[in-house]
């Protein structure tokens, strides 16, 4: 994938052996029908490169990282934004960026912890469907 394939698109990274995640990214596309999202597990080299310009340390991440016109978001930020360029209902959400960070960081945290725990992980990154992996870096 070039540059000219990924731009004014934005750049959802995830943790791809992550459950939650791939079920967030199985929510998103059918809700974003105009292909704003473009997705990338955090495990691969794309990934990497972008996390690395941005001054994020890929190792010590524990989140989604949302990357929208240059500028990196993660945690509860990252996830009220993506709802925010999804089809109605779910830009109703973006109301939760009122809460003060510290309060929707420690939510997402908590779950970000237990993830695995409660929703399950893969040893390996799940592969995209046929259909959807021309949105996948």
């Amino acid at each position: 994938m070039n540059e000219e394939q990924i731009e004014g698109k934005s750049i959802i990274l995830i943790d791809g052996v992550c459950h939650l995640c791939q079920g967030l990214v199985r929510f998103i596309i059918p809700h974003d029908p105009k292909g704003h999202f473009m997705f990338a597990p955090l495990q691969n080299e794309v990934s990497q490169r972008l996390l690395n310009a941005g001054g994020l340390k890929p190792d010590e991440l524990s989140t989604v990282v949302l990357l929208e016109k240059g500028v990196y978001y993660t945690e509860s930020a990252a996830v009220l934004r993506i709802a925010r360029r999804l089809r109605f209902p779910y830009p109703v959400a973006y109301v939760f960026i009122l809460v003060p960070r510290p309060l929707r960081n420690a939510l997402y945290r908590l779950v970000a912890r237990n993830r695995y725990r409660w929703f399950g992980r893969d040893e390996q990154c799940s592969l995209p469907t046929p259909e959807n992996r021309r949105r996948f870096l």
